[in-house]
């Protein structure tokens, strides 16, 4: 399929070059990551590399199952940025807005899951100050509730943040660290969901014991 050697593609030319050379990657825990879906790899969200740096985690055969969940706004605001987004990265599009006549906004992500696939979720909804995680919107938890036995994955990103800062356009090369948790499910309750979530997060940045930017 077009889509699929496109996005294998754009993988081998520019992500993982990307990543595992330009600025460099530490894993830490790479054995808990899903090896197949459904699943939701859930993580702070401080750059556009973000996206670029979790792909690369997986196999080049997955590649096609792995969906970020993205800003329509944003990812969709052009025909070339659009098509870019949507065929090329494989993203999900989700509004930011709740209209009435909106429909469900996190349709696709269920799809997503019910089709096997492992989607990208930055609940945080937009990108913040490197390594200083906000809270969190509701959307994970519906998202959780709907599907209980889908397994959800926190990851804590460090330096995304350095190397290509909000607003900015250009990288900077600086070595990165992901940090992978043990896999949480829905306990029935949304709020309770996300402050587990929360802390599983903090918990990663603590274990990294990071120095701060200041």
């Amino acid at each position: 399929m077009l889509s699929t050697l496109l996005k294998i593609t754009f993988q081998l030319l520019i992500v993982r070059p990307l990543t595992l050379i330009v600025i460099g990657l530490n894993v830490r825990h790479k054995d808990r990551l899903p090896v197949t879906g459904p699943a939701m790899i859930v993580a702070n969200h401080n750059s556009h590399i973000d996206t670029f740096v979790l792909l690369s985690l997986f196999p080049l055969k997955m590649v096609h199952r792995v969906r970020p969940v993205a800003a329509a706004d944003y990812f969709l605001r052009n025909r070339f940025i659009s098509w870019f987004s949507r065929v090329v990265i494989g993203i999900i599009p989700v509004s930011r807005k709740l209209t009435p006549s909106g429909g469900d906004p996190l349709s696709g992500c269920s799809e997503a899951l019910e089709k096997g696939e492992i989607i990208l979720i930055y609940p945080e909804g937009s990108r913040g100050e490197p390594e200083r995680i906000t809270n969190f919107k509701s959307g994970v938890a519906h998202l959780a509730e709907r599907h209980p036995d889908v397994p959800v994955h926190p990851v804590f990103l460090h330096g995304c943040g350095k190397v290509l800062p909000k607003g900015e356009g250009a990288f900077v090369p600086f070595f990165c660290d992901v940090l992978i948790g043990e896999p949480l499910g829905f306990n029935g309750e949304r709020k309770v969901f996300l402050e587990g979530l929360k802390n599983s997060l903090e918990a990663l940045a603590a274990e990294g014991n990071f120095p701060s930017w200041e």
